[in-house]
């Protein structure tokens, strides 16, 4: 029982597992890349700096074997349990050496970074290589018959570029807070923008190399999960580079004792990580799909997405509680042996599975556009409350606790308040539970940005809470997998449920950096009007959900 759970469960483990080892990975090899190439060469004004950066790197190195740890015994758990291997067989896989070849890499960083260690940086250069070696080893160029030596040199080009830049901005970041010597502050934000300008072309000419063999062809791009995920990354991706550029201007624009240059460094550099990590998990999420050129059939046309996506009305109306109820509970098949063949089904059966397909897809759509609605109207009362000509708007927070309630009785026609299953029995169930919990997360939220939009908090911090919120919703969307059993559907979801990925990470950062940024900052009026125009956009794509 236990382990058909977890097989169930580990699509989406894995890219949790997945996005954690490259989280980990870039911000190890970033820092080590930093501490040598920035840190040193700057002239470090104080040893704590370094201490805590080589401390940052050991920790993160830490997290890393531990991760790889539960990666590799989550596989060989799967290998010998499912996959009918012995585990002297299953040891032989190559996912086992790729794990124990990062494993080692990731302790070696710990032992040479520890207290006490007279190595330099340059020392943990061979460890991140190996942990680069063995991320390289488990991505698709190896696993290709064709142009595996060029796409595995462009994979690891890319990978440790993103490392550089994106896995560097965290020591920056720290630097940025820690140091008090103008002049080596100065120094440390022109050499690591240097090193960042270097890495972000080899970022993007390694990926563009790699995106003409997996992708393919244009319909490649379009119709298939694998091509949405990777526009998803390309649009996260430009708006990181947007940022960096905006960094870039202002270091080179700063003055050494210009205060308020470093404070809009520090708030792009805090919007950097966090948008770094999102394009993080969606190159997660994009290994766990299959290239595009591979995908020869359940493609989706041209045609076919354009006729999904058509505007429609939305559905308003939906099934009635009793017809839905009918049913939940088909009657009982008859008990056969393992090996006899199941007979097939009757009229009967086909018209219930039919008639409940119709329910379940009634259902979520008319979720789905009743909760468009209400961030519609959050957006556009938004928008009203930035002119300041309607004070009132400024309440739209509020309309949150309303949609708890909605969700609270809607989430799920088969448990209490609407279904059979009882409230007790409810909490059994770990969907129903996360339901609960997010309802209770949702009107918490609500009054805590209602006292922010209205003046009633006055800690600096409550005013963050609600793009933290934005950002995690949109990364966990990033993370989210469907297994409706058919490709087409699936990529149907994907389309629909990607761009409000990007459209919460978008409009948590932009919120972000409004509330960071020092007053009077030129992009503080652009980035008021970002976030409420993503409302409106997520609201719009609420509205015109379907599944058929």
């Amino acid at each position: 029982m236990f382990i058909e759970r977890f097989l169930r469960m580990f699509d989406f483990l894995s890219v949790l597992i997945r996005a954690g080892t490259l989280t980990f990975q870039t911000l190890a090899i970033g820092g080590i890349a930093f501490l040598v190439v920035v840190l040193k060469p700057s002239g470090v004004e104080e040893p704590p700096i370094e201490n805590v950066c080589r401390r940052w790197i050991r920790w993160t190195a830490i997290a890393l074997a531990a991760t790889q740890a539960v990666y590799l015994l989550s596989n060989l758990l799967i290998l010998v349990t499912s996959g009918g291997l012995s585990l002297g067989e299953a040891v032989g896989a190559n996912l086992v050496y790729a794990a124990g070849l990062s494993i080692a890499g990731a302790l070696s960083i710990v032992y040479l970074s520890s207290a006490g260690r007279g190595q330099s940086g340059r020392a943990m250069l061979l460890p991140a290589g190996l942990i680069l070696v063995s991320s390289v080893m488990t991505s698709h160029s190896v696993a290709r018959m064709d142009n595996r030596l060029p796409l595995a040199v462009l994979t690891g080009l890319h990978q440790a570029a993103t490392a550089v830049w994106i896995g560097g901005l965290p020591f920056l970041l720290l630097v940025l807070y820690r140091a008090r010597m103008p002049v080596f502050l100065r120094n440390a934000t022109q050499r690591f923008s240097r090193l960042a300008l270097i890495s972000v072309s080899i970022l993007a000419a390694a990926g563009a190399g790699m995106g003409l063999v997996y992708v393919g062809s244009w319909s490649g791009f379009y119709g298939t999960a694998y091509g949405a995920m990777l526009f998803g990354k390309f649009a996260l991706f430009a708006f990181l580079l947007t940022l960096g550029g905006l960094n870039f201007l202002t270091v080179r624009a700063a003055q050494s004792d210009d205060a308020r240059g470093m404070m809009r460094i520090r708030c792009f550099c805090e919007a950097e990580i966090g948008i770094g990590i999102a394009v993080l998990l969606a190159a997660a999420s994009l290994t766990s799909q299959p290239p595009a050129a591979d995908m020869g059939v359940d493609r989706l046309t041209m045609t076919e997405i354009a006729s999904r996506l058509a505007p429609q009305w939305p559905r308003f109306a939906t099934p009635s509680v009793t017809e839905y109820a009918a049913t939940f509970r088909p009657p009982q098949a008859a008990v056969v042996s393992p090996d006899s063949i199941p007979p097939p089904p009757t009229p009967l059966q086909i018209a219930r599975r039919r008639l409940r397909q119709a329910q379940n897809i009634a259902w979520s759509e008319y979720n789905h556009h009743w909760a468009g609605l209400v961030v519609l109207a959050m957006g556009l009362l938004a928008f009203l409350a930035r002119t300041n000509y309607f004070p009132p708007a400024r309440n739209w927070p509020l309309l949150f606790i309303g949609l708890a309630i909605f969700l609270f009785f809607r989430a799920d026609p088969e448990t209490w308040p609407l279904g059979p299953r009882g409230f007790w029995q409810s909490w059994l169930n770990p969907e129903d539970v996360q339901h609960r919990l997010f309802v209770v997360l949702i009107i918490a939220f609500a009054v805590f940005e209602w006292k922010v939009q209205t003046g009633r908090a006055g800690l600096h911090g409550a005013s963050l809470v609600f793009p933290a919120v934005c950002v995690l919703a949109g990364a966990a969307l990033l993370a989210h997998s469907h297994s409706f059993g058919n490709v087409k559907e699936e990529l149907y979801a994907e389309l629909s449920h990607l761009p409000i990925a990007i459209f919460g990470v978008l409009a948590g950062w932009s919120r972000w950096l409004e509330i960071r940024l020092p007053s009077g900052d030129r992009t503080k009026p652009v980035l008021s009007w970002i976030w409420p125009v993503c409302f409106v956009l997520v609201g719009a794509i609420l509205l015109n959900y379907r599944e058929a």
